[in-house]
Parts: C-alpha cells; structure tokens; sequence
C-alpha cells in the first residue's frame, strides 16, 4: 500500500514539473491551443528591427498583443478566410516582400562601409566643395548687346538691383536683385564659374559671359573660405548615401544578368 502512494506521488510531481515546463513555453492557452512565447520573441525582434526600443516593462504588451493575435487568427480560420483567392494572394505579395528585404538585409551584411570607404568620401566632398566661396550677383539676358549695354549702364553708376529686377530672365534671382547668395564655383556651369573666379571682391566682369543659358553680368560681392562641416557631423549622411548608391547597384547588376524573355 505504501508503495503503491509512493508511486502515485512520484508520477503526479513529474506531471506538475511537465506542465511547469510546458506553460514556461507557452504564453497562453487560446480555446485549447498554446500560445508560444516564441511569438513574443518575434514580436519583440521585429519592433526592434524598425528602430522601437523594447522595454522589459513592454513583456507584458507583447503577451496581451500576441493573445489578441490568436484569438482573431482562430476566428478568422473559423470562418474559412484563409482558404479565399484574396488571402492567398496578400500571403504571396507578403512573401515576396519579406523575401528581398532579406536578400538586400543579405548584402548589406555581407559587403558593409567601411570607416575608411566614408572618410574616402567626405574627403572627395571636401575637394569639390572647399576652397573659395563667392556671394555674386548676375543678370541674365537673351542678346550679348544687352549685355552690354548693361554693363555700360552699372559702369556710369547704374543700380545693379534695380537693373536685375527690370530686365534679369532668371526668375530665381532677378525679383531679389540679382543675388546669388554665398555659393562655390562648382555650383555653376563652367563658364560662368571660370568668369566669376577671375573677379575680386566688389568687381564686375567687363564683357558679357556667355553660357548655354543667355548672357551674364557677373559682381563679386564678397569672398570667403569654406567652411564644411566636419566628418563626424557627415558621416551619418554620408553613411546612408553611401548604403542607397551600393545597393541601387546590386540591384541593377541582379536585373543586368537576369535572363528577361
């Protein structure tokens, strides 16, 4: 008898450390099925792949939202939902997307930025965009006649932003005058930059310029050196652009060698 109760005592305590071992798998039981916490572990990794912050005060959240989960998924399988044209469709499309967000996810991984892949950028940004900065002023005008006539015009004392809002055909400058606003000689076509480089502080150009846009009257009202920002302060956006460019290209070479008929 004694060893009869012993055994039912061993056998019922390794059913309450199965059923321990089971719920410890389990968020929940939902009309009889069990609800992983493996979901919730999901759940958790996808919010933090989109950037959100996952708390250990958001467990409890996590479990209500994956209960809810299944509690619309088993009514919707109820009702037969998940064998309609429609679901199978957004399931594919759904598919699909995840698929080559894993395969560019792939890439990245594999083929990163280096430190010195952004430091090679910033410099070649630095090239292109130091040295010298002019705040010029320039009308713009159809005929080399025009041109020059206006600057006959300014030499005899002529106002240049009166003369600009008058008779300037670039919209973006004429209305305030003719400025131009602090920019490098890299900003503007070659012509025009060659012509504006060569005039000192509170000079204008003798001649028209001419460019693929008209004629210009160019003044130089101030010069400066350049002042970038630093490459730390870069190097985020440096960083993305960088990331779109080398994958914008491993998409064009996947389409390139793709057999298309």
């Amino acid at each position: 008898m004694k060893k009869t109760l012993l055994l039912a005592s061993v056998l019922s305590g390794l059913m309450a450390v199965g059923a321990t071992g089971a719920f410890a798998q389990n968020v929940a039981i939902v009309n009889g099925k069990a609800v992983p916490k493996a979901r919730v572990d999901a759940l958790a990794l996808q919010l933090a792949r989109g950037g959100r912050q996952v708390t250990p005060e958001m467990q409890g959240q996590l479990r209500e939202e994956v209960i809810a989960r299944e509690v619309f998924m088993q009514e919707a399988e109820k009702l037969g939902l998940s064998a309609t044209d429609d679901f199978k469709t957004q399931m594919e499309l759904a598919r699909q997307a995840l698929l080559i967000r894993e395969l560019f996810a792939d890439y990245q991984k594999k083929n990163p930025i280096t430190d010195a892949d952004l430091k090679g950028e910033y410099d070649k940004f630095v090239a292109a965009n130091g040295g010298k900065e002019y705040k010029a002023r320039h009308i713009l005008v159809e005929k080399e006649d025009e041109a020059k006539a206006i600057i006959a015009s300014l030499k005899r004392g002529g106002k240049f932003d009166d003369i600009a809002k008058k008779q300037s055909k670039d919209p973006g400058s004429g209305a305030n005058g003719g400025n131009l606003d602090w920019a490098n000689p890299g900003s503007y076509v070659a012509e025009f930059a060659e012509a504006m480089a060569k005039l000192n502080k509170g000079q204008l150009t003798d001649t028209p310029v001419k460019t693929q846009f008209g004629y210009h009257v160019i003044r130089v009202d101030d010069i400066r050196t350049a002042t970038l920002p630093p490459f730390e302060e870069l190097k985020p956006q440096i960083s993305q652009e960088m990331q779109k460019q080398k994958l914008g290209a491993f998409q064009q070479s996947l389409r390139d060698k793709a057999k298309v008929e």
